[in-house]
């Protein structure tokens, strides 16, 4: 995460990624508009949060469990990976690719595991929706209001095959994660190619595992 990200900022992002990564349901609704998907599933993992400790106080086992249960099926993570790379991505190879998602994944969920105590008292307001019926990638405007000014959560949403939206993509307070990490990791390839930036962020993930014992 970017380090000149205020703390205020940075719990909207952990809220805004828990509800976007957890924007799951048994079934979803035929045709249900990419807006009113958001809504429904921002207030189900919320509470879902809220009422878990262990997720609350950040358990890394418990959110690592969340995420692979919940998450992965309901985010198109490769298009997530893939745009976070950037062209890099077209020269690894599929074991690089593979261990690019692992990684990042990681790195993710760490970050958002020892920020979750954060969320408590937050709702999201879902606004009106501007996109056709017909549209296959939307933006879905919402803000997370608690103590202190609204702030600004956005969603970049497609839909599969099947129907379902996917998230790929989110933006709080005019940060988008994806281009954010985008131009970290066009750095370390720069500097030291695909397997470079895998090294990095291994290292990385293994630094952010100490600390948190």
């Amino acid at each position: 995460m970017n380090r000149f990200l205020s703390r205020r900022t940075f719990s909207a992002w952990v809220l805004g990624a828990a509800c976007a990564l957890g924007m799951v349901h048994a079934v979803h609704a035929a045709e249900e508009p990419a807006d009113v998907f958001v809504k429904r599933v921002s207030g189900d993992i919320l509470d879902a949060i809220k009422a878990d400790k262990s997720i609350h106080s950040g358990d890394v086992n418990k959110i690592g469990l969340l995420v692979d249960q919940r998450v992965m099926p309901n985010v198109n993570f490769l298009r997530m990976t893939a745009s976070a790379v950037g062209p890099g991505w077209r020269q690894a190879t599929p074991e690089q690719q593979k261990r690019l998602q692992e990684e990042f994944k990681t790195l993710l969920v760490r970050t958002y595991a020892g920020a979750l105590g954060q969320v408590n008292d937050q709702t999201i307001v879902v606004k009106p929706l501007r996109a056709a019926a017909d549209d296959k990638e939307v933006l879905v405007r919402t803000e997370v209001r608690g103590k202190g000014d609204p702030i600004q959560l956005d969603y970049r949403v497609e839909k599969s095959a099947d129907g379902a939206w996917k998230v790929y993509n989110m933006n709080v307070m005019g940060i988008w994660l994806v281009e954010n990490y985008k131009t970290q990791f066009a750095q370390e390839i720069n500097a030291k190619g695909v397997d470079g930036l895998i090294a990095s962020l291994s290292d990385r993930n293994k630094t952010n595992a100490r600390a948190s014992k």
